[in-house]
């Protein structure tokens, strides 16, 4: 991708870091339940973005509608397995760091809940991918970081214990969601995916707080502010400030930038709420930044050079669900027929997507501008053939 650096791609890339670093500064300052928080910020933004998003899509949806995808076919049970799951993830997600940011600081809440990178790459590793050095380095300094920047609360046990443990969860959970999701999206786009998960997430948690007897409404003003703010802050402005920031600069960069969300959502609890930073927590929370930062760089590396000395940057690799090598089609029988011999047939495929799949997600919600590769289909797009 060329990036573009301009003041207009600077501002975006600042709109999308102050609004996500709000998050846990507006959880904190809430009085109610976070598990009635959570579920208020799923079912206002699904009421607020999905209608938007399936108008955008109407065409896909209407498809899925009259069952020309065939969601239901018996090989499309197990991605949609895979979709609940998912949501299911990103359900564990918001309740065990929306939670975390009441019961820790929220420097020490988002600075663990950052290690979602670090759960990634160990779960890809037990997935058997390669991983390299400066991964497992990477690696090695956000768990020396966290239990650094954890070693008072470990001191004093309590809920400021509990609250780290349940970021570190939110934090698994939301690599869950990464990876549940790279194996369900086999044929459906982002957007309807995400609002699809989204509905799935904000039902889970109504369950969750219909059976805890938790109550939903008569909240105080201040909560109501908070979860106005969730809504307009992280939810519409760090997504569409994010979705435009990605189509200037790389997936990578727009990662590392958002690690900026300890140190600004820690400066905005102390500003609003007075929560003030312990100093021997402070070379801690600096090592989980490092630590993810060189995470992410060594991941992209990976993904670059992981062609095995074939590749090409101008022609995609095979999608893991690609079955084998696509036969080369028959030559049409008129003079402007492209000879296949000497082809490769990765071309095919790079004649199937508009661009790449990015993994970009900020405490379970993803861009809504990209699609993933999907398998071609000759007989339907070619039938002449």
């Amino acid at each position: 991708m060329k990036t573009k650096i301009d003041p207009l791609s600077v501002a975006a890339m600042v709109v999308t870091v102050v609004s996500i670093s709000a998050t846990a500064p507006l959880t904190a300052a809430g009085s109610a339940s976070p598990l009635a928080m959570a579920f208020w910020r799923n079912c206002l933004g699904f009421a607020v973005l999905g209608p938007f998003l399936l108008l955008l899509r109407r065409r896909e949806v209407v498809r899925v509608a009259r069952g020309e995808r065939a969601l239901l076919r018996r090989e499309q049970w197990r991605p949609l397995v895979f979709g609940f799951l998912a949501a299911t993830a990103l359900a564990l997600h918001f309740a065990a760091f929306m939670t975390s940011t009441r019961l820790t600081s929220v420097a020490m809440s988002t600075a663990l809940v950052a290690t979602q990178p670090v759960w990634q790459a160990l779960i890809a590793a037990g997935q058997g991918a390669r991983t390299s050095r400066r991964t497992w380095a990477g690696l090695t300094l956000s768990v020396v970081g966290a239990a650094a920047a954890a070693g008072l609360d470990i001191e004093s046990g309590g809920t400021a214990l509990l609250g780290d443990l349940l970021a570190l969860a939110g934090a698994l959970a939301q690599a869950g969601y990464t990876a549940l999701s790279e194996r369900s999206r086999a044929d459906v786009s982002t957007p309807l995916y995400s609002t699809f998960t989204s509905l799935v997430c904000g039902l889970e948690l109504l369950v969750v707080c219909w059976l805890a007897d938790i109550p939903l409404t008569g909240f105080d003003r201040a909560t109501q502010w908070s979860l106005l703010g969730l809504l307009v802050l992280p939810q519409l402005l760090g997504l569409g400030a994010l979705n435009f920031a990605l189509g200037r600069t790389s997936a990578t960069t727009m990662s590392i930038l958002l690690l900026l969300e300890t140190p600004v959502a820690a400066l905005t609890a102390w500003w609003l709420m007075g929560q003030h930073i312990k100093p021997a927590t402070i070379p801690g929370l600096l090592l989980i930044i490092v630590g993810v930062t060189i995470v992410l760089m060594s991941g992209n590396e990976e993904r670059a050079a992981g062609r095995h000395g074939t590749y090409r940057p101008d022609i995609p690799p095979y999608p893991a669900h690609a079955p084998s090598t696509p036969p080369p089609l028959p030559a049409p029988h008129h003079p402007t027929a492209r000879h296949q011999t000497g082809h490769d047939p990765r071309v095919d495929w790079a004649a199937y997507h508009e661009r790449p799949t990015v993994r970009v997600t900020y405490h379970g919600a993803g861009a809504f501008d990209t699609v993933s590769l999907r398998r071609p289909r000759f007989a339907e797009e070619e039938p002449e053939l």
